[in-house]
């Protein structure tokens, strides 16, 4: 089969791993920066160019999409969905995925447990919204973050009101969450391929944060998923209409939280973790669906 993998820095883990496993299977693969695409539009007749050329004859393609490219690397998905490609995650789940607030409610009309959510158009009263989300210790974040970037712990009301206050004035957007004590600073990451749960680890904040992000000094280690979480991961997956998927979820009293559902998880915390080739497992979905 002919691959493209749909990433803008060919030496990250990621897209190395992914061009590793597809040669090893026997894949021709080429990593195509896509912000350095062209789209050509006409009828009936659908032409991605890179560096001059067009591509073409593609059976497959990975999308590996950073958040601050998502409108013009979305729209290089679609363009390839348009060729017929097959696409590990398309270009509609795929902004679905990039909208926290769209992906909330997704996710609650599913019936999923989530930390209860406020989300207010630049509300001047922070302290009601403080209230309605269980009171300080609370958690708020820009709904444009990634990585832990924009995400923050006030503590008490008044540092929540400051920080609301701030981020109104400055018309950054932003999601007010409960404070899961229970979850001590830990999340579970579920890796999900094609409706499996193929890997699934514990990332731990470092001491004094309450992230867990491995970019942020958390660490990882391999896990196995009760029932309940293993339920939720999957169901949170395909209720975002994702074949590749990280589902981030809170251990607490009243059972998993879904947090986010990432739509281009990265292979070398999971990977590192379990030990599981999960690179290969991506190319077999695709060799699956590819006829």
């Amino acid at each position: 089969m002919n691959i493209k993998i749909l990433s803008a820095n060919p030496d990250l883990y990621s897209t190395k791993r992914l061009v590793e496993a597809a040669i090893k299977r026997n894949h021709d693969v080429e990593v195509i920066n896509h912000t350095k695409c062209d789209i050509v539009i006409e009828k009936k007749r659908p032409v991605v160019l890179y560096k001059g050329r067009t591509i073409e004859k593609v059976d497959a393609v990975i999308p590996r999409i950073g958040a601050s490219v998502t409108f013009y690397g979305t729209a290089v998905v679609r363009q390839f969905e348009m060729m017929h490609c097959f696409t590990t995650t398309e270009s509609v789940a795929l902004v679905r995925s990039r909208d926290k607030l769209r992906s909330l409610q997704i996710l609650s009309r599913a019936g999923l447990g989530l930390p209860k959510t406020i989300f207010t158009n630049y509300s001047k009263n922070v302290e009601e919204v403080v209230d309605l989300a269980g009171g300080a210790p609370v958690i708020i974040k820009l709904l444009e973050g990634t990585q832990g970037i924009g995400v923050i712990l006030a503590e008490t009301k008044k540092a929540a009101e400051s920080v609301m206050e701030a981020f109104n004035n400055l018309q950054a957007r932003v999601i007010v969450q409960e404070f899961i004590k229970e979850a001590g600073g830990a999340d579970i990451r579920a890796f999900i391929v094609d409706g499996q749960v193929v890997g699934a680890m514990k990332r731990q904040g470092k001491e004094g944060e309450f992230r867990s992000n491995l970019h942020r000094g958390g660490s990882a280690n391999v896990i196995e998923l009760s029932d309940e979480e293993e339920t939720a991961a999957l169901k949170a997956a395909k209720a975002m209409g994702l074949g590749v998927a990280g589902v981030d979820m809170l251990q607490s009293s009243r059972g998993p939280l879904i947090l986010e559902v990432n739509s281009s998880p990265g292979l070398e915390g999971i990977e590192n973790a379990t030990g599981k080739d999960i690179a290969s497992i991506i190319i077999k979905y695709i060799e699956r669906n590819v006829d």
